[in-house]
């Protein structure tokens, strides 16, 4: 196993994998006492990334599908639930304010979450390398927690969609769903051998998929059946387990230094030093072409979400929850094939040529899916989204 980057630069030694001794199928330093309850099983941060992807999944359309309903609400627009949205209301102004407005409040609640994390995140992960492992999961998914309970509070109140925008903060002050990604992959790196590295990460997209389509498919059904309240609850649960799981059962990868301060510019120090220092030669361009190129794929796959919902609701498509539920379950069957593939296509490839195939597949659906005025057209583009290396 590698040091990690920031720890490397802070000059800190880390135990040799010497000191360590295996505790159910993981491994524990000696001088680190194990979690309360411990799990017999070969299975570390993978249920925490299930249940946080499920919360995810299932609150995504739902939330989107809500600021739609309140806004048409507001403005006196019906078309989807009047059965008055088709391909002739195209140009309809009323939805096309709707559409506006809606994706207004979403830009400013994702942008305002997104700047609160980026901040965040960065204090997490270099603080994970000192305080440990599990702290970067526990308090992610609280956070996670407190958003929900904020938007049950507005669903249930009938508050002003302002205040999404506070829940999504409190969540970004935790560090977001991304705290959680990154808890989870440098968990894998600190358990896993460099041969099987790319596998194990490989396993943690697959639950994403998974996650993602169960949450997605439940969400369509259940808002049809039930309304947004009921969903969110279940939101909630989730993001409560996650924090419970990895308190009980997650065990330690790093010795904490009960030294380690989360609010401290070291932290921040430490990722420009990452990025400034170029030893190895070349090192530096490589790092900032990957952050870049890491960069790029995020923005357009998470930035799009909000994005499909949209456009399934509006004309001509006119979708309900329970098509926009199979379209997102769709997304998510990415995940799962990627695994696959991955599997069979190391044998022959390189990873750099194996994400080159992952992120044509994924061009090739996109750009399906920007002309899609049909439902056929519509899933055909998330069928040839095929691979998510």
């Amino acid at each position: 196993m590698g040091d990690s980057d920031t720890s490397a630069i802070l000059e800190e030694d880390l135990e040799s994998s010497d000191s360590s001794k295996v505790c159910c199928c993981f491994k524990v330093p000696q001088n680190k006492r194990p979690p309360p309850c411990s799990c017999p099983f070969s299975v570390t941060v993978e249920p925490i990334i299930f249940l946080s992807t499920f919360s995810l999944a299932l609150q995504m359309p739902l939330y989107t599908q809500y600021l739609w309903d309140r806004i048409s609400e507001d403005v006196g627009y019906n078309g989807t639930k009047g059965g008055g949205c088709n391909a002739s209301t195209v140009f309809d102004p009323l939805q096309k304010e709707v559409e506006t407005l809606t994706a207004h409040w979403n830009l400013y609640i994702n942008l305002g979450g997104f700047l609160v994390g980026l901040i965040m995140v960065t204090l997490l992960g270099s603080w994970s390398d000192r305080a440990g492992r599990r702290l970067v999961l526990i308090i992610p998914s609280l956070g996670l927690a407190v958003q929900a309970s904020v938007y049950l509070i507005v669903m249930y109140l009938k508050l002003p969609v302002f205040w999404f925008l506070i829940g999504r903060i409190c969540s970004g002050l935790s560090g977001d769903f991304n705290a959680i990604l990154a808890g989870c992959f440098a968990y894998v790196a600190d358990t896993s051998a460099r041969g099987s590295r790319t596998f194990r990460v490989a396993i943690l997209e697959a639950c994403l998929g998974l996650a993602g389509m169960f949450a997605s498919i439940i969400g369509g059904q259940w808002r049809r059946a039930q309304g947004y309240i009921n969903p969110f609850w279940l939101v909630l649960a989730t993001n409560l387990a996650a924090a419970l799981y990895a308190y009980l059962f997650v065990p330690e990868t790093v010795t904490p230094d009960p030294e380690a301060k989360l609010l401290s510019t070291r932290h921040h120090q430490a990722v420009c030093r990452l990025y400034a220092s170029d030893e190895p030669q070349g090192r530096r361009t490589k790092l900032w072409l990957y952050t870049l190129c890491f960069f790029l794929v995020v923005s357009v796959h998470f930035g799009s979400n909000d994005l499909y919902v949209l456009y399934e609701l509006s004309a001509p498509l006119c979708w309900g929850p329970e098509l926009i539920g199979y379209g997102s379950a769709a997304k998510h069957i990415a995940y799962l094939t990627s695994l696959t593939g991955l599997r069979v296509m190391q044998c022959c490839l390189e990873d750099s040529w194996v994400a080159l195939m992952g992120l044509t597949s994924n061009i090739v659906g996109l750009i399906v899916i920007s002309v899609a005025n049909t439902t056929t057209l519509m899933f055909t583009g998330y069928g040839l989204c095929y691979n998510r290396f």
